[in-house]
């Protein structure tokens, strides 16, 4: 099902209109992909029920609204290290614990449709910020937690890859 390719390096276009080829910085290649990819796993997330999304497959397991509101917890913790990496020359804070945030925010007992909403405009705003990084600010180094160094590029990328892993998922399992 993957949503994304991941790019190493700025992207080629096809010729624009007058005649000349686009380029698209890294940062746009990014948040590209990030908002494409987002627009069509929400429409497939729709077509799940309310109901279907807060059953849980066995009680040590989430639910798909609780492994969507991880995406949101996600989300909001990899806003504060985009934005910092690009403020501070680089990133070095703790991971998070995603049981923990899940269960605070009691996700399950939400709306399928206003999570669902939420996340996508969130990724959408993220998308946005990603494209406002300048290109020198994308090899910032990150620390996150225990986790070896990376570049925010890679950051970046991984993130979006983490989120594919957990729509892929919730998807998968759709009855």
């Amino acid at each position: 099902m993957g949503f994304w390719r991941f790019p190493q390096q700025p992207c080629d276009l096809a010729p624009a209109p007058t005649g000349r080829t686009v380029q698209l910085s890294m940062s746009q290649d990014l948040a590209h992909l990030l908002e494409e990819a987002v627009s069509a796993a929400a429409a497939q997330l729709r077509s799940v029920s309310d109901a279907t999304a807060a059953e849980k497959p066995s009680p040590d397991q989430w639910s798909r609204k609780e492994e969507l509101g991880h995406l949101i917890d996600s989300a909001t913790n990899n806003h504060v290290r985009f934005v910092r990496a690009c403020l501070e020359s680089g990133y070095r804070g703790p991971s998070y614990d995603g049981n923990g945030w899940v269960s605070v925010h009691a996700y399950r007992e939400m709306s399928w449709p206003d999570l669902i909403d939420f996340w996508q405009r969130y990724n959408q705003f993220l998308a946005q910020l990603i494209t406002r990084i300048p290109e020198s600010a994308l090899e910032a180094t990150c620390v996150v937690g225990e986790h070896p160094p990376m570049k925010l590029r890679e950051q970046i990328a991984d993130y979006e890859r983490h989120m594919q892993h957990h729509i892929e998922h919730i998807l998968r399992n759709q009855s």
